[in-house]
């Protein structure tokens, strides 16, 4: 629809163009056969036929749906399975088939129907609903006992598998989301049911290494980025969750490794990923936006670890011998084992690759990163193994933190990106604004802080602009010269 409306106002502009003398008629004519001005009639009438498609299929659904409803108290079990299985068999083949139509007029040679390819998958996402729907109606009718965490882990497992076959981004992302809704509605059963042998228990427990072994394959079957960052902070979020790690707290349930691990992990893995170690692999999709997502990853680390409360413990007796009766069971020892290894593999792979180095190493080399993952992995465990260090923990991670922003103001001075500059101003006014929201102050105090944030960010705004804006016109001219 977009580019209609651009191709349209293009068409538009250049009748006017020919008509004023600025372009001669060969030339609109060049443009015309560019743009393909004589097929936008037939888009739109191809556009409004999907359209009445489309709304039909879903009014022909709901008139289906409605109809099972109607009758299903009625029906006999054998009917009731065979009517939903029938409906989800002839929306996902009807959805494949529309759809794989529309794809294979690329190596044909032929124009690619949107229009007709969205209706596939449209159907084809229709399908995987209809899927849950049999999936839940069939363990009612068989009197299948499952818990609501089962149910959504089928469900999206199933989905993922049909987005693994067709490489659909949106199918992706869909079985990705069901198979999320399980684990938070599960995710409180987990240390009351760690001892059980349920399989739902299991895939919440072992989320942290499933959602970096089942989705980040997936990223390349769709060549998605959006699907690699959105494994990335499940990665991320479900192994703070399963690990626990806060306060920083040596009591007798914790131990003192646990935060090192959680801290840690998600950024050295990020880091060191490189597309190269898959076999298939021969480029680099992802490694760039693995190490944004370290950096993001630093930056959550170093700001909750700032705060004071969290290094402030009232006991530090570490019993050894009680220690062990909550650790073991619902924390995910083998993914920290087997992620652990990964990490390992990735640095050293990461190590021999030193000769090419990426753009980013020009600010956050491989020093600066090695000397905070040092620090977030020693620091909390030397708090809660060794010696309690309150203060000197909370001034560690406000300066890491501190170093960090300014790295990324320094990256986006040197290289005019404005993401880099205005994500470290913003990280410097977040880590004053919150020391100053921690500790007890006055008003006059905080609307004196709000007030020199909002002149800093304004200040540093305007020059970096002007800065950016002389750089383009000084790197223009030289390129006209």
């Amino acid at each position: 629809m977009i580019l209609d409306n651009f191709q349209r106002k293009l068409r538009r502009e250049s009748q006017l163009w020919r008509d004023e003398g600025l372009i001669s008629a060969s030339q609109y004519q060049q443009i015309a056969d560019r743009y393909q001005f004589n097929n936008l009639e037939a888009a739109a009438r191809d556009r409004s036929m999907m359209t009445a498609v489309m709304i039909g299929s879903i009014l022909l659904t709901l008139g289906i749906i409605t109809f099972v409803a109607a009758n299903w108290l009625g029906w006999s079990r054998d009917v009731k399975f065979i009517i939903m299985m029938s409906l989800f068999m002839a929306t996902t083949i009807t959805g494949f088939y529309t759809w794989r139509q529309a794809a294979i007029g690329i190596p044909e040679g032929k124009k690619l129907k949107r229009s007709q390819r969205l209706l596939g998958e449209g159907l084809l996402i229709l399908g995987a609903m209809v899927f849950g729907a049999t999936i839940a109606l069939m363990a009612d009718v068989f009197n299948i006992n499952g818990s609501t965490p089962e149910l959504f882990f089928a469900w999206g497992f199933g989905v993922l598998v049909m987005a693994y076959c067709l490489s659909l981004n949106s199918l992706g992302i869909l079985g990705i989301v069901l198979i999320q809704i399980g684990y938070w509605t599960g995710l409180g059963d987990l240390r009351y049911s760690a001892n059980e042998w349920n399989w739902a228990i299991l895939v919440i427990k072992h989320m942290p290494l499933l959602s970096w072994v089942l989705f980040v394959p997936l990223a390349y079957f769709c060549r998605s980025r959006w699907i690699f960052a959105i494994a990335a902070f499940i990665f991320a979020s479900s192994l703070q969750l399963n690990l626990d790690p806060l306060p920083l707290s040596n009591l007798a349930e914790t131990a003192p490794w646990v935060a090192s691990f959680a801290f840690t992990l998600p950024p050295a893995l990020f880091w060191s990923y490189d597309d190269l170690l898959f076999p298939t692999i021969n480029y680099r999709l992802f490694q760039s936006l693995a190490r944004d997502l370290s950096l993001i990853a630093f930056g959550l680390a170093f700001y909750v670890l700032s705060f004071r409360w969290l290094w402030q413990t009232s006991s530090y007796n570490f019993s050894s011998s009680t220690s062990n009766i909550n650790i073991f069971g619902y924390r995910p020892i083998i993914d920290l084992g087997i992620l652990s290894g990964l990490v390992v593999l990735q640095w050293l792979f990461l190590v021999r690759q030193r000769n090419k180095p990426i753009r980013r190493e020009a600010i956050f080399n491989l020093p600066l990163i090695v000397t905070f993952l040092g620090f977030t992995a020693v620091v909390p465990f030397w708090h809660q193994a060794i010696n309690p260090i309150d203060d000197l923990g909370v001034f560690a991670f406000n300066v890491l933190f501190t170093v960090l922003a300014w790295g990324l103001i320094r990256e986006g001075l040197k290289f005019n990106d404005r993401r880099s500059f205005w994500g470290g101003m913003l990280l410097l006014t977040l880590q004053v604004i919150s020391r100053m929201l921690e500790y007890d102050t006055e008003l006059l105090l905080k609307s004196l802080v709000f007030v020199m944030c909002g002149s800093a960010l304004i200040s540093a705004g305007l020059w970096f602009e002007r800065r950016v804006g002389s750089n383009s016109k000084s790197s223009g001219n030289a390129k006209s010269s």
